[in-house]
């Protein structure tokens, strides 16, 4: 099983691309809070981005940047500059994607901005285990992430039938390329589980979890199947996961619940069992304890909502 697959297509990740800048100096853009995270590659120049309590970061030429949680910030080549919300700016006509902006001013910088969304999102989703701010620099072998942006940047040109799913699905390649770019350049106990998958004894025990999340795991069990003690397992998977085996474990059911509460028809008891409780009683109080709703509620709740994207507000406004 691969982990990090099933994970994304489960919680329908999505997302688009919002604007292509050309930049002159001196300039200076806000962009307001939102419920997803927001991403910037500046193909060109240099820039500050600045988050809303003052945290800063120095952005050179060939720099991706998300801000994972969607919080307020500035990004701008002028902080004395009055800063212009990112939703006033006009598209020239004819072309969803390009803006210009600025001053006359050398030098000239050039910057792609979208969006990524998560349209099941979950506690312990991947946008909480990424950091508030994820920088991937220039590599050797970043042609990958240029390629993808251009790839974007001409699909969201000019108006075609199809346009908005080709965006989706070229941002979702984008996500993950970036985090396995992320993932590679973690250290031990970074990350969270997506650190851990590297781990030859941790990423098999997720793995097992993954695959099999009814059964009544134990710390004995699982360090027996990876070739470690109970001791040394338990300890190792709190270092590198950031959380006991255990709470993970009723993490990754309580996760396997709410998608088959959301995909099927099954009934709750049937549920219970398939992550793996005997008594519907006791699944139904540790669920509402996890998501916050009865199973019942969380069913009626999300497939009322109809799957909406939380992207799609943003890119209604981007359309205005």
């Amino acid at each position: 099983m691969d982990i990090l697959a099933e994970v994304l297509d489960r919680v329908r990740f999505g997302g688009t691309l919002l604007f292509h800048f050309e930049l002159g100096h001196p300039w200076n853009l806000a962009l307001p809070a939102r419920p997803y995270a927001l991403f910037h590659y500046l193909s060109r120049g240099s820039a500050t981005l600045t988050l809303e309590q003052g945290r800063e970061f120095h952005m050179t030429e060939g720099d991706f940047f998300v801000v994972t949680r969607g919080e307020s910030h500035v990004i701008y080549s002028d902080r004395e500059t009055k800063p212009l919300p990112i939703l006033d700016l006009e598209r020239l006509p004819g072309r969803l994607g390009l803006v210009r902006h600025g001053g006359t001013a050398q030098p000239l910088s050039t910057m792609i901005c979208g969006n990524f969304t998560v349209a099941r999102p979950s506690r312990g989703s991947i946008l909480e285990l990424l950091p508030p701010v994820l920088v991937l620099k220039p590599t050797e072998d970043g042609g990958w992430l240029e390629a993808i942006l251009k790839r974007m940047v001409g699909e969201s040109a000019l108006e075609r039938p199809g346009q908005g799913v080709a965006l989706s699905r070229l941002t979702e390649v984008l996500f993950v390329e970036v985090l396995r770019s992320w993932i590679k350049s973690l250290g031990p106990g970074e990350g969270g589980w997506l650190g851990a998958m590297a781990d030859p004894h941790i990423g098999p025990a997720l793995q097992l979890i993954h695959e099999r999340p009814d059964r009544p795991w134990t710390l004995g069990d699982l360090g027996h199947s990876v070739g470690l003690g109970r001791s040394a397992f338990s300890a190792r998977f709190t270092k590198l996961v950031g959380q006991p085996m255990y709470r993970y474990l009723i993490a990754r059911r309580m996760s396997e619940a709410a998608f088959l509460l959301e995909t099927t028809d099954e009934g709750i008891a049937r549920i219970a069992t398939r992550v793996g409780y005997e008594s519907a009683a006791a699944f139904s109080k540790l669920f509402h304890r996890h998501h916050g709703l009865s199973p019942g509620r969380y069913r009626a709740d999300r497939r009322s909502d109809g799957g909406r994207r939380h992207g799609d507000a943003l890119e209604a406004e981007a359309a205005d």
